[in-house]
């Protein structure tokens, strides 16, 4: 496994020219060292648990808790039927003292808060500790807890993770390596995502041989508290918090326009209508795939009148409307 390319030397807050078009991630050393949340962490865990709390305003957060022996590894129980964590509500003040007692216990119990918005759950966080991603509304989250492993997924929108306290180890690997993964189910997920069911921490390699494949293409670094990671869109990634005390912000935004809807649904749609069709007639859905959609461009449609192109013409708001309805209601037949 190689090293994710790293950048050092940054001006704090300012990304580099090029980054938010790049294919490949980068390692973004210092990116956020001047937040004083950050500066709060570096001088103790106390002293992060005091300056979130100062921006919180009683908006419960979801946590998951597990019990000691999954080792941090949020995933499915034995049988698949269910999974090996329990969800709950809490105030976050009494999420980050009970992560603090636990710090000294060799095997704590294990909670994990992902993926929250922070302006509903720490409103006042981002004045003073913000990142300009050139978009003009990112979705930006927290995920807070002790030691946590968090199987290889995928998420649609480029992504920008920020560390803000401990230390965290990103596991990457390229949308190609998606054979090599053994992913699991894509609609009954642990946190929304497919994931690999691989162990990374200890690989059976007789029942999954092809992660040697994926490992070999994997790509590791680990951060500390002021340091982030560029991961592209569909990029698979394992995050590691390594501490007792963990906290990350993350910034998600998507290169395509508010009206495109997200291509998971055209997957669930294509496993609905053309998974189990003979396979001539998939070849032949294929082809119609690549024409229209995979290898689109100008010639495409060139032959068709601009004002007669309806669905095939460039996507508009309206046009994504038209096409909703449509769809819509040829699935209600």
């Amino acid at each position: 496994m190689e090293p994710i390319h790293e950048l050092t030397d940054l001006t704090p807050g300012r990304l580099p020219d090029g980054l938010l078009a790049a294919a490949q991630p980068v390692v973004l050393r210092g990116l956020v060292s001047h937040w004083p949340a950050v500066q709060a962490s570096r001088r103790s865990d106390r002293s992060a648990v005091d300056y979130l709390r100062q921006c919180w305003r009683g908006e419960p957060v979801a946590i998951m808790t597990g019990a000691p022996e999954i080792d941090g590894r949020f995933f499915y129980n034995d049988d698949f039927s269910g999974f090996n964590f329990g969800r709950e509500d809490a105030p976050l003040p009494a999420v980050m003292e009970a992560l603090l007692e636990l710090r000294e216990q060799p095997r704590p119990p294990c909670f994990y808060v992902g993926s929250t918005t922070v302006d509903t759950c720490l409103p006042g966080f981002r004045a003073h500790n913000d990142l300009d991603v050139g978009d003009p509304d990112p979705l930006v989250s927290v995920w807070l807890g002790n030691r946590s492993r968090i199987a290889p997924h995928y998420d649609l929108p480029d992504n920008i993770a920020c560390v803000m306290a401990g230390h965290r180890r990103f596991t990457l690997f390229p949308p190609e390596q998606l054979p090599n993964l053994y992913v699991g189910p894509i609609d009954f997920t642990p946190a929304g995502q497919p994931v690999s069911l691989v162990d990374l921490k200890q690989p059976d390699f007789e029942r999954f041989p092809r992660f040697a494949e994926a490992l070999a293409n994997g790509l590791q670094a680990e951060l500390g508290p002021g340091d982030a990671v560029y991961i592209p869109s569909m990029w698979w990634h394992q995050v590691e918090a390594l501490d007792a005390f963990n906290v990350l912000i993350n910034y998600w935004w998507r290169q395509s326009p508010a009206h495109m809807d997200s291509p998971v649904a055209a997957l669930m749609l294509a496993l609905l209508t053309m998974r189990d069709l003979p396979p001539a007639q998939r070849r032949a859905w294929q082809g119609l795939f690549d024409h229209y959609v995979f290898q689109a461009d100008a010639s495409t449609v060139a032959h068709i009148p601009p004002q007669a192109r309806h669905a095939l013409a460039p996507l508009t708001a309206d046009g994504a409307d038209h096409l909703r309805a449509h769809l819509l209601k040829r699935l209600q037949r």
